[in-house]
């Protein structure tokens, strides 16, 4: 590779196209990759000068550039931090990068050139820069979100307040509802802030590795956020008596996979969900209260299952009743715990690692109720879990 063959070989068959100009900024000589690169036909483009590459009003300044590097000839990438571009003989342009070399021999000085075509990596920094504008613009809408559930929350304790049979557990409810929001708003929006600032840096450095992880820790964070708020939105409305029952036809089985397959982007890792339903299709119930607690049933057998764990949901549709029970095999619950688990704000002693706010199963007992039913919860400390609703077909 020493020989001037050699030398010759490397200068053909490189990809990256190459273009050698003397003093005076005309083609010496191009390799074929630059010819393609710009559209031109072997041997066009020796003797023209450099400009005819340069789109029309960046030629005069890249004249003067090209006059100051020859007074001060030293190798450099050339336009740091700049956007570059070259100009095709059809008139299209497109980014480029390149790299400039001088020497000199006995016919003078010259300037060798080494061009790259950078137009797909500029695409993808486009589309993860745009990626990355949409999470924030989805952060900013669950912030404001979050305040109007703070105000509606507000609101229902004002009306609390009012109520002297219920002061003691008002204040306790409030007590706990600070320390608990303080602290599950904190984790998700602290995560969100750090990984969209990392995300810049990483969308910098071209780590696409390192961006995807972190901006699948907004989207999770999003998820738990939306939990939390729907949670606190499901208390607001029922302490104000604005939610009722009001059964319709529904086809259960096909509103089961539906809810199934809407809450797959839930799952972490390996985990599944399968399905087992016996029976009518056909039900007269409320849906919209229904879908409430399959939610916050599947969301718990979700968060406190291993990562392969099997999410089981079987539905049994009898004459007068409706038997639909999740079951996990996760973590599972104490004795001692399984007796507060309907009670407003109560976390199990080994969940509290766990995103949550302590009120699901709350409003899964009165949803329930609502329903004219019935939730139970079955349980065994590192086996799993069983919760099943019961309620009149």
């Amino acid at each position: 590779m020493e020989s001037k063959e050699g030398v010759d070989a490397l200068f053909l068959h490189a990809t990256e196209g190459i273009l050698v100009t003397d003093s005076q900024g005309s083609i010496t000589r191009i390799n074929p990759s630059a010819e393609k690169l710009f559209g031109y036909n072997p041997g066009e483009l020796t003797g023209r000068k450099i400009e005819t590459l340069v789109p029309s009003r960046f030629s005069q300044k890249h004249e003067d550039n090209r006059a100051e590097y020859a007074h001060h000839p030293h190798a450099r990438a050339m336009g740091l931090g700049m956007e570059l571009f070259g100009l095709k003989k059809d008139g299209s342009e497109f980014p480029v990068e390149i790299s400039l070399s001088p020497y000199s021999n006995e016919e003078g000085n010259f300037v060798i050139a080494f061009i790259v075509d950078v137009t797909l990596r500029k695409e993808a920094e486009m589309k993860l820069r745009n990626y990355s504008e949409d999470l924030e613009k989805q952060v900013r809408n669950r912030t404001l979100i979050l305040e109007e559930a703070i105000r509606e929350l507000e609101r229902t304790k004002g009306e609390l307040d009012a109520s002297l049979a219920k002061e003691k557990e008002l204040n306790e409810m409030k007590s706990r509802f600070v320390s608990m929001a303080s602290h599950e708003f904190r984790t998700p929006l602290t995560t969100m802030m750090s990984s969209l600032s990392l995300v810049s840096k990483y969308n910098e450095r071209n780590d696409t590795a390192n961006h995807a992880k972190h901006i699948h820790k907004i989207e999770r964070s999003i998820i738990n956020l939306t939990d939390i708020l729907n949670d606190f939105l499901s208390v607001s409305k029922l302490e104000e008596g604005k939610v009722g029952n009001l059964p319709e036809e529904v086809n259960l089985k096909q509103f089961l996979l539906d809810i199934c397959s809407e809450m797959q982007g839930m799952l972490s890792g390996k985990q599944t969900i399968v399905q087992d339903y016996s029976g009518d299709e056909q039900v007269f119930l409320d849906p919209k209260l229904l879908r409430n607690i399959l939610f916050n049933l599947i969301s718990n057998a979700i968060k406190f299952s291993p990562e392969e764990g099997v999410i089981e949901l079987t539905v049994l549709v009898g004459e007068d009743t409706v038997s639909i029970s999740v079951k996990d095999h996760g973590i599972g619950i104490s004795e001692q715990d399984q007796k507060h688990l309907f009670e407003r704000f109560f976390r199990g002693g080994n969940a509290t690692h766990i995103q949550g706010t302590g009120l699901g199963l709350n409003i899964v007992a009165r949803y329930a109720e609502l329903m004219n039913g019935k939730v139970t919860i079955e349980s065994v400390q590192n086996q799993g879990t069983t919760a099943r609703l019961l309620i009149p077909r």
